[in-house]
């Protein structure tokens, strides 16, 4: 029997019944700026994890950052997973900034849970902030407040 076009992804260890992982990369982590929006989600931090070497970031704005998968070019980025209760979750979503969506996001580690991802319009003109590391990095480095 042939592989299917599109397999499933990798199941992601870690996650709760009744909860989707979802691994994000900007202002909803720990000590952001809207970390306040997982935690009203009922979103239950499960590890800090870090993309497959695939990924470029840009800084939109300095409010949030972008993430874009790409065949060549890319770095690894830090990030969160976190477990979202299913009920919640489009409310999480729903309430990102325009361009920013939910896509798979492959990590080192293989898996490919459910992610925040841009729409490539949304970084035109932006900085490019992929040497960086990750949002966390970048805002440190720019000194931009975070407060949650």
């Amino acid at each position: 029997m042939p592989a299917p076009l599109f397999p499933r992804p990798v199941e992601v260890f870690g996650i709760p019944e009744g909860h989707v992982g979802l691994v994000v990369n900007g202002g909803l982590m720990r000590g952001m700026r809207a970390a306040s929006r997982m935690t009203a989600a009922g979103a239950v931090f499960i590890r800090d994890v870090s993309t497959a070497p695939v990924y470029r970031l840009w800084s939109i704005l300095d409010r949030h950052p972008g993430m874009i998968r790409f065949t060549a070019g890319g770095a690894a980025i830090s990030a969160e997973l976190y477990a979202v209760p299913r009920v919640t979750f489009p409310q999480v979503a729903e309430e990102e900034a325009p361009g920013l969506s939910v896509g798979r996001v492959l990590l080192d580690d293989g898996s490919s849970p459910l992610g925040v991802i841009i729409e490539p319009w949304r970084v035109e003109g932006m900085e490019e902030i992929t040497h960086h590391g990750g949002w966390r990095a970048y805002v440190a480095h720019k000194g931009i407040p975070q407060n949650t």
